[in-house]
Formats: C-alpha cells, sequence, structure tokens
C-alpha cells in the first residue's frame, strides 16, 4: 500500500493540474466583443453588420460572444447618453473588445472612460466622425473610410466619364468635421487639376429643426434647378444619409451622374428612389447589387449611378468585431494592415480594398493607430472601376 499512495497522489495532483488547465484554457475561449452601432432609423447598415456577428457567434444573451447596443439617434444631443451606453460595455468582465460603428461624437471620451477602468479591453473606432488627432488618442484602432484617396477618386471616376462639372452638396456641421472638410479640399483641388468646375452647394442639416423630412424635400426641390443650372454632364456628391435618397430620385428623372455615396452601399438611397423591395435579398449583397443595377439600367442610368458592391457600414462593424475575435484568439494582430483587409475581405468576395495609414496634413507624419480605406467603385451597367490599382499622387495627402 505504501508503493501505490505516491503514485495516487501523484495521480490526484497530476488530475488537478491538468483540471487547473482545461479550466483555464475553457476562461481564456470565453470572451465578448461589444458592437455600439445606431439604430435602424440612423444607421441600418452598421446594425445590419452587428446582426451578422451575432448570427455567427450568438448573442452573449443566449451563451454567445457578441454584446448589441445602440446609442440615441439624436447623439449630438445626448451625448452622456452615447457615453454611458458605450463605456457601460466594459462593466461584463467578460469584455475583450468594443467596437462603435459609426463613431459618433462622444466616443472618445468614452473609451477613456473604458481605459480607466478597463486598459485591457480593445477600443476599436468605425468611422470615426471626430478630429483624427482626438479619437487616435483614446482608441487603439481606428477606421475611416479614405477620405484622402477618395477625395481624389471619386473625381478622377466622374472624369474618366466624361463629367465636367461636379456639386459638393453639405452643410456647416459635417464642413467642420476635418475628414469631411479635408476630403472636399480635395475634390476641390482635383477637379482644378483635371479643368473641372468644382462647386459647393448647401443643404439643410438633417439634425436641424427641419428634420430628415425637411432636408429631403429641399433636395426633392432643388436638384432640377441645379441640373438646369449646371446642365447633365454633373456629377453630384452628398455628405449626408438623409440627403441620398431625394437626389438619386431626381437625378434618375432629370439626368446627372452620382459616383458613389458619402458611405456607398447599394441600399444607400437606391431601394426608396427605385422604389425596390429587397426583403427577399435582405443580407446577400450580390443579390441585392444586381437587382439595384438592374433597376438602374432600365431606367437609363446605366453608366451614370455608382457605389460600392457591398455595404461599407455593415462590413466595417462586422469586419471590425471579426478582426477583434481574431486578435483575441491569436490569429491577427491589431495594427497589420493585411489582417485588417482580411477581416474586411471576409465579407465582400470578389471586391477589392485599398487603404493605408492616416497622414496628418500638417506635419506629414503617419499615425500609427489609424487606418484609411477603400472599396472598388462599381458604376451600374458597366461593372467596376479597378480604383484600388489607381496611384493618387502624393501631393493629395497634404492638401488641407
Amino acid at each position: 500500500m505504501k508503493k501505490i499512495v505516491p503514485i495516487v497522489l501523484v495521480l490526484v495532483v497530476l488530475g488537478g493540474a491538468l483540471f487547473a488547465q482545461a479550466a483555464k484554457e475553457v476562461a481564456t475561449a470565453d470572451f465578448h466583443i461589444g458592437i455600439v452601432t445606431g439604430t435602424v432609423s440612423q444607421s441600418e447598415d452598421d446594425l445590419r453588420g452587428a446582426e451578422e456577428m451575432i448570427a455567427r457567434y450568438g448573442s452573449v444573451s443566449s451563451g454567445g460572444k457578441i454584446q448589441h447596443v445602440t446609442y440615441p439617434d439624436n447623439f449630438m444631443e445626448e451625448a452622456e447618453t452615447t457615453i454611458s451606453v458605450i463605456s457601460g460595455l466594459a462593466d461584463d468582465p467578460l469584455m475583450k473588445a468594443i467596437i462603435v460603428n459609426q463613431s459618433v461624437p462622444g466616443t472618445t471620451e468614452a473609451f477613456r472612460k473604458v481605459k480607466e477602468r478597463r486598459p485591457d479591453v480593445l477600443c476599436i473606432a468605425g468611422e470615426a466622425h471626430e478630429d483624427p488627432g482626438v479619437i487616435q488618442s483614446a482608441a487603439d484602432l481606428v477606421i475611416n473610410n479614405d477620405f484622402v484617396a477618395r477625395g481624389y477618386l471619386i473625381i478622377k471616376t466622374a472624369r474618366d466619364l466624361g463629367v465636367d462639372t461636379f456639386v459638393h452638396i453639405s452643410f456647416p456641421r459635417h464642413m467642420g468635421y476635418e475628414t469631411l472638410s479635408r476630403r472636399a479640399a480635395i475634390m476641390e483641388a482635383t477637379c482644378k487639376d483635371f479643368g473641372m468646375t468644382f462647386v459647393y452647394e448647401s443643404a439643410p442639416d438633417p439634425t436641424s429643426d427641419v428634420g430628415i423630412a425637411g432636408a429631403q424635400q429641399y433636395i426633392l426641390e432643388k436638384v432640377p434647378a441645379w441640373i438646369d443650372k449646371y446642365g447633365k454632364n454633373t456629377a453630384y456628391f452628398v455628405t449626408n444619409d438623409a440627403h441620398t435618397e431625394p437626389l438619386l430620385k431626381q437625378l434618375l428623372a432629370y439626368g446627372g451622374y452620382f459616383i458613389e455615396a458619402d458611405l456607398p452601399s447599394p441600399l444607400m438611397g437606391y431601394p426608396g428612389a427605385l422604389g425596390l423591395d429587397l426583403s427577399a435579398e435582405a443580407g446577400d449583397f450580390s443579390a441585392i447589387l444586381k437587382k439595384v443595377e438592374s433597376a438602374i439600367v432600365s431606367k437609363g442610368g446605366a453608366g451614370r449611378f455608382g457605389t460600392w458592391a457591398y455595404s461599407y457600414g455593415f462590413t466595417t462593424t462586422a469586419a471590425l468585431a471579426q478582426h477583434a475575435i481574431n486578435i483575441v484568439e491569436g490569429k491577427s494582430e491589431l495594427l497589420k494592415l493585411s489582417d485588417i483587409m482580411k477581416a474586411f475581405g471576409e465579407f465582400t468576395p470578389g471586391a477589392e480594398w485599398n487603404g493605408s495609414f492616416y497622414t496628418d496634413s500638417e506635419t506629414g507624419v503617419r499615425a500609427r493607430n489609424h487606418v484609411l480605406i477603400y472599396q472598388d467603385t462599381y458604376m451600374m451597367g458597366k461593372g467596376f472601376m479597378k480604383t484600388p490599382e489607381v496611384v493618387v499622387p502624393e501631393k493629395y495627402f497634404l492638401v488641407k
């Protein structure tokens, strides 16, 4: 018996160690990812991306990995609520990363609160609204549509299609954003270099007293006059999602070009402008694009209306959440550009992406944690324009 006891003790100790190791592995595998988006009324594509990740990994409430919450529609007036919604996700001890898309004002402060309590939680900002230097100071990773490269590429695409005038439509709040004002400046500079006319037009802010309905009515009423003034060989661009549908509707009726939306998607403005029911195609962007394109072509819009083949909002939410999961599981590095592109590519088969790290226009310094990306432009009835293959002249990266 004496010879057996040590063996038994060894087995007990070994068994305990194996159990502890197994428990540790289970604990390591058991983590949560927080996703914050706007509501269906403000940011439907962003929200649908969160739903896609819940479909893949399950919601926290049912034992899965994804915790999805939304910030208020009137986030400009309810900043404290927005901050609370975002930072509250850090109360979950299993939370490993928080993704906000779109990263509206208040995200920086929310991330700072998260880091004060939980420095281990990754804070990832999708489509940041706050100035680059501000959001970079609090987020581990920032993603924006490439407002620098696109400022050049949208104009180049328009010129390649034979457009001679470009009309940029916005309002003071948006032009107060560095990202949007800098893109407009690059568009204007590119038009000058290409011998095109660049025009600024203003429209009501949908968050103002006129509301979304009033802002959309303004666009409906103004487009015919703009077409008369600038001619049909003109491309139009709006910085606000709510303005997109009425603009598309009137351009289809009166003429003109639309290269792509501020945050491109075949769902951005097109279903409403065309009167399409896409419920049967929900979630299938290849089918959505095919149906939208068919309707555009049938209305004589071939070669005049463009988009990204896959929704930027949907893809950004899903891809950043997937990137976070890949990081936690040790499969990807946070700031490795190829790993970020791999996550985006997972949700956009057949479409090419390009991008680079943000460069400060004042100092020329490249940020280490801020990536600008863009997808190939797809013109209805014409196909992909191969924009990721175009080399953007270096001088445009310093336009401000």
